[in-house]
């Protein structure tokens, strides 16, 4: 195949999960309804910390920013996979594939470092319970939000810029459902070992030393667990936690799970099928774990949807 510059190459072809036929109208309709599940939901998440005073505190402030960028994050793929499904047309422009490669990366920064800031959130509220609210104080929380916003967007700045240093052949296929960086560098015909040395290092920097600040977070919460002496003290303080560990076991756990298949199986196919469950499953479960482990939140949503249903039963006297 005739190697072409990659300002020449004006579009790739997006293989997907399937070729089967038979299996497109149940693809489309499954991710359909995962899709409008999770909008829904984080959506329903972010209205109701809005709507409720008391939520208004550091650890729902970050929750509803962790539901915001899991709207834009399952967005930034799965609206162009539906789109590929039903019209049965796998292509996809340079530029888009760079745009949402982008994006992807950014979005999933966020959801790692959020997830860091929520851990430190919960350490010094059950480790430091009195400087709680002079530490944590709206104005350190949104700075360590745009702290994570900055760091994110020049590490995926780094990497648009080195991939668009590489060339493609013209009809280069991905064998992917979207623009991951990795499979680009995979079916990329121009050297990519700098760029593959700055992927390594990047992940190693925003991924690991992240998990490790949660992973010592948490060795401090439950050294702290263990010094109290009361069981219900122990049980509120690290019920508080519950949800946060449940989506952060989510979220690594099926991280970790497509890599690991990605190295074991050369199986292409494979591979994009394990990134579903961090794409895609996981912010569809993330309003399900807050909602049904948090009381908070549950009454909520509660009072808001026994409003709306009981606004039709009483109309407004003429």
């Amino acid at each position: 195949m005739e190697e072409e510059n990659h300002t020449e190459v004006s579009e790739f072809l997006l293989l997907g999960l399937s070729e089967d036929p038979e299996l497109q109208p149940l693809l489309l309709g499954l991710f359909l309804s995962m899709y409008l599940v999770t909008v829904f939901g984080n959506l329903l998440i972010i209205l109701a910390i809005s709507s409720a005073s008391h939520l208004h505190t550091p650890m729902y402030f970050f929750l509803s920013n962790l539901s915001f960028i899991d709207i834009c994050f399952v967005s930034t793929t799965v609206p162009k996979m539906l789109v590929n499904i039903y019209t049965q047309i796998k292509d996809i422009s340079y530029i888009e594939c760079l745009t949402q490669m982008y994006f992807f990366m950014i979005f999933a920064g966020m959801d790692n470092f959020l997830l860091t800031v929520m851990a430190y959130d919960r350490f010094v509220a059950i480790c430091h319970p009195l400087n709680y609210t002079v530490v944590m104080n709206p104005r350190f929380c949104g700075l360590l939000v745009l702290i994570c916003w900055f760091i994110v967007f020049w590490a995926a700045l780094l990497h648009l810029l080195l991939v668009t240093q590489l060339t493609f052949s013209v009809g280069t296929e991905i064998p992917h459902f979207f623009c991951e960086l990795a499979p680009i560098l995979k079916v990329a015909r121009s050297d990519t070992f700098i760029t593959n040395i700055v992927m390594y290092v990047c992940t190693a920097l925003l991924g690991v030393f992240p998990m490790t600040g949660i992973l010592f977070s948490y060795s401090q919460i439950v050294s702290s667990l263990l010094r109290m002496s009361s069981t219900a003290s122990k049980y509120k303080a690290f019920s508080t936690c519950g949800s946060h560990l449940s989506v952060v076991s989510l979220f690594y756990g099926t991280g970790l799970g497509v890599y690991l298949s990605s190295a074991v199986t050369s199986s292409s196919q494979r591979s994009s099928t394990a990134s579903v469950m961090y794409t895609v499953v996981t912010p569809m479960l993330n309003p399900f774990i807050y909602t049904l482990r948090n009381k908070d939140v549950k009454g909520v949503l509660g009072r808001l949807l026994n409003r709306k249903c009981a606004l039709p039963l009483f109309p407004r006297q003429q």
